[in-house]
């Protein structure tokens, strides 16, 4: 199993290019199997994950190849799909297998999807995406481990609805747009997501052509058609990545461009960045971020975008344990989301957790040590932490840190970070 090693005490200096987003190619790569002709996706990151959603397509009959000469390619032909079934083996790692149900239900009147996967890091039920399937007229029925999906009274098409969801879901969203896109009439989706990958996908679908209103706001509607034709789409830049490395930055001190960043999708980050000391400023093809020196430790709560993200939570709390001062992070989205702060105590770490809520107190220097990653953003979290770290820091079971992550050791060194992938 793969682990790093981090030698901390490095200033990162240079240029880096941000990725795809991880949670804008899933559900795109879902998306195309919304049409019988070839879809071709640039930008695809290389991950863990994506690797299984690629996997978990071909088993359906789907072509899904990358480019051997351009690898974050990817050409999708799903004219031969043939077995609308996600079967477990293929989506126990990974939530996103979640996203075939809708397209498959709108496009072949079936689907046999498992119950997902992923990280543990709290509940992530899937009765939102079985109730707003069933308002379109499915009938779902979760038998042995997986929802088995069918149009209704033998009905051709799903039926457009209204949908309003009992909180904001981002999967649930794009399962209900990618859906309604060829059901029968109106879908108004209300309490919808905003986030950026979601707006993507729309944008995307519209190139298929889709007819969607609203997207990046709380209230979308899809007038359905009949089919979906093929297109060409870039994958948005990854805000997460981008924040992960802005968090790195801040706590080494650096002067670094992030390539492709998009400062309009990390308001609330940046926000908290600059009041913590750091230089922030959006530049014409990307972010610029400028640091030195101890920052101030900055409380922030998690909420849905365009709120601060419970995706960042774990980085930022890695660059408030060495800043000056206390901070306290309120954790609203995921119940168990604080799995990495004992690692980060094992590094000397001052933090106390109770319930939401954990207190840091900030102290000057961290000291390396083993720990392990927990989940894909914890992972990360220890990563900054060994970047400050005193001594070597070994961080184990990245697995996680792959299924979101493309080749970030790489990323680090090329910024002057010493840091080296143990086989």
């Amino acid at each position: 199993m793969d682990k790093l090693r981090i030698r901390g005490g490095q200033r990162l200096q240079g240029e880096v290019t941000v990725s795809g987003a991880k949670n804008a190619a899933l559900p795109e790569l879902c998306a195309a199997l919304l049409s019988d002709q070839p879809v071709v996706l640039d930008n695809v990151p290389r991950l863990q994950d994506v690797a299984t959603m690629l996997k978990l397509i071909r088993n359906m009959g789907v072509s899904a190849e990358r480019d051997e000469s351009l690898p974050t390619r990817v050409r999708i032909d799903a004219g031969a799909l043939n077995n609308p079934e996600a079967p477990y083996e293929l989506v126990k790692t990974m939530r996103a297998s979640v996203l075939a149900l809708g397209p498959l239900l709108a496009r072949f009147g079936r689907a046999q999807v498992s119950l997902p996967g992923g990280c543990a890091i709290g509940s992530r039920p899937v009765d939102q995406h079985i109730k707003g399937l069933q308002a379109m007229g499915a009938e779902i029925a979760v038998e042995h481990g997986y929802m088995n999906a069918r149009l209704a009274g033998g009905a051709a098409r799903l039926k457009g609805a209204r949908i309003t969801t009992d909180m904001v879901t981002v999967t649930g969203t794009e399962n209900f747009l990618m859906a309604a896109c060829l059901a029968e009439g109106e879908t108004v989706l209300e309490n919808a997501a905003q986030e950026p990958e979601i707006t993507d996908l729309a944008e995307m679908l519209i190139k298929m052509g889709a007819r969607i209103e609203g997207h990046g706001s709380s209230r979308i509607r899809i007038q359905g058609v009949e089919r979906l034709s093929g297109c060409t789409h870039q994958v948005v830049a990854d805000r997460i990545e981008a924040g992960t490395f802005l968090c790195a930055v801040a706590a080494t001190g650096g002067d670094v461009l992030l390539r492709h960043g998009r400062a309009d999708h990390l308001d609330a980050v940046i926000e908290k960045l600059q009041a913590a000391g750091a230089i922030v400023s959006a530049q014409a093809d990307g972010i610029r971020i400028q640091a030195s020196g101890r920052l101030k430790a900055q409380s922030f709560r998690t909420t849905e975008y365009p709120g601060f993200p419970t995706d960042m939570q774990a980085q930022f709390m890695a660059l408030n344990v060495i800043a000056q001062g206390s901070s306290k992070v309120t954790e609203t989205i995921f119940e168990n989301r604080y799995m990495h702060v004992n690692e980060m105590v094992r590094l000397g770490a001052h933090i106390q957790v109770d319930g939401k809520v954990a207190v840091i107190e900030g102290i000057e220097k961290l000291s390396g040590a083993t720990v392990m990653a927990t989940d894909l953003r914890a992972s990360a979290s220890l990563v900054i932490a060994g970047l400050v770290a005193e001594g070597d820091t070994v961080v184990d079971r990245i697995y996680h840190l792959d299924r979101g992550y493309d080749q970030m050791e790489l990323k680090l060194r090329g910024l002057g970070a010493d840091i080296e992938r143990i086989k």
